[in-house]
Formats: C-alpha cells, structure tokens, sequence
C-alpha cells in the first residue's frame, strides 16, 4: 500500500494564482496571457507540478492539463482554460483536482468508460449481489456529503428493463464521487492557498476507495480505450 502523501512542496494554489484566473476571465486574449505569462508560471504551473510529484506516488502517473483549449470543434474560440486542473491514473481508476478563481473540486472514480467496461459495469449492476452492493456503498458515499457523478443516459441501457429496480446506476456511463468547496464574492476559500488544498483534496479521494475498489473488482480497465496519462 502507498504511504499516504505529504505535501512538502505544495502550499496550495497562491492568491497571484487565483487573481491570475479571475483576470483572465475578464480578459481572455493572447496579448494578456503573454503579457501575464510569467504570473501564470510561477503562481499555476509551478505549484501544480509540485502537487502532481508529490501525489504520484499514493495515486499514480500524473499530469497538469495545458492550460490551452482546444478550439478546433468549438462556438466558444476563447484560447485559454480559466482554471487549473491535474489527473492521475491507476489501474484503471482516476483521480481529479479542479481550481477555479472562487472554487475548487476533487473526484474520483472511473470516468466515461469504454465499451467493454460499460458491458461488465452494467452485468455488475444487473447481478443482484454486486449490485445490491454498489447501491449500498452509492448511499454511504452520499450519506458522507460526496456527489455521484457519471449518469448519461435518459432511459436503461439496451437489453436492460426500463423499470430495472437498480436503473439509476444502469444509466450510468461512468462512476465518479466528488465533493467541491466554494469560495464567496468570487474568491476562494482561505486554505486553498495552504496544504490543507491538497490534503482536502487527497482525503476525498481516498473517501472513495470503497466505491473504486468494487468498480476494480467488477469492472477493470479497458482493453480498447485511451487512458488520461500516458504512461
């Protein structure tokens, strides 16, 4: 088992950090950016990749998203993301961290997956033992203050009944648990600019263990799809 992180070099995000994605929202341009480049460097990029080192090790292979979007396919031509993120990815499970200019989010789980999970995540569900299981860890997951995330689908998966008494995981595309902070008056709340960000956000991942290990056992990795890192 990996020895559970401590954050060293990671303080969490600094104030510039924040003040940095609440200006770029209000002026989201090449020529601001470029200006800014230096703030964005030493106040986003640097502790994140601090976060995503320190954290490897319990969690797995790591990256921090490029703050760059990809526009090709997009109404919305902004060329900047106005938040910071990173994800890492073991055995299949992945675990996430968002910062935005007044909030942050954390979440793990098995995040849209592919068809051959899909099939054995829905078998799983339909087998009255593991399913009644899942139902059981959903609603202690929920009872701790975590949100579900993953449901896609309007109506059950084909060769599954409409009325099926476990459709709402049925509908499901992926399974994730999260919680999220909020800051007021569009800043952040005062510890995200401390370690207890990262500690916050590492204990809410660990919350979800039980539902990642059921997810491990009936479910596993996909031998047909894209990962999130590299390895």
């Amino acid at each position: 088992m990996a020895k559970k992180t401590t954050f060293r070099e990671f303080q969490g995000l600094p104030k510039e950090g924040f003040d940095f994605l609440r200006e770029l929202e209000n002026d989201n341009t090449k020529a601001f950016f470029e200006k800014n480049r230096a703030r964005y460097e030493e106040s986003i990029k640097a502790p994140l990749h601090a976060f995503v080192e320190e954290c490897e090790p319990e969690f797995g292979s790591g990256k921090m998203f490029r703050i760059h979007r990809d526009v090709r396919f997009s109404k919305d031509k902004a060329p900047y993301k106005t938040h910071a993120s990173a994800v890492f990815e073991s055995r299949g499970r992945v675990f996430y961290a968002h910062f935005e200019k007044d909030r942050a989010f954390a979440a793990t789980g098995y995040h849209m997956m592919e068809r051959d999970q899909l099939a054995r995540f829905h078998a799983a569900i339909d087998e009255a033992k593991s399913g009644k299981k899942l139902v059981k860890l959903v609603e202690a997951a929920e009872q701790a203050g975590l949100t579900i995330g993953g449901s896609a689908l309007k109506t059950a998966p084909r060769g599954y009944a409409k009325d099926h008494e476990r459709i709402a995981l049925l509908r499901h595309k992926g399974l994730t648990v999260a919680r999220e902070w909020l800051g007021t008056k569009g800043k952040p709340v005062a510890w995200m600019s401390t370690p207890e960000a990262g500690e916050r956000i590492t204990d809410t991942w660990r919350e979800g263990a039980a539902i990642n290990a059921w997810l491990q056992e009936h479910v596993g990795e996909s031998s047909e799809g894209r990962r999130f890192v590299k390895r």
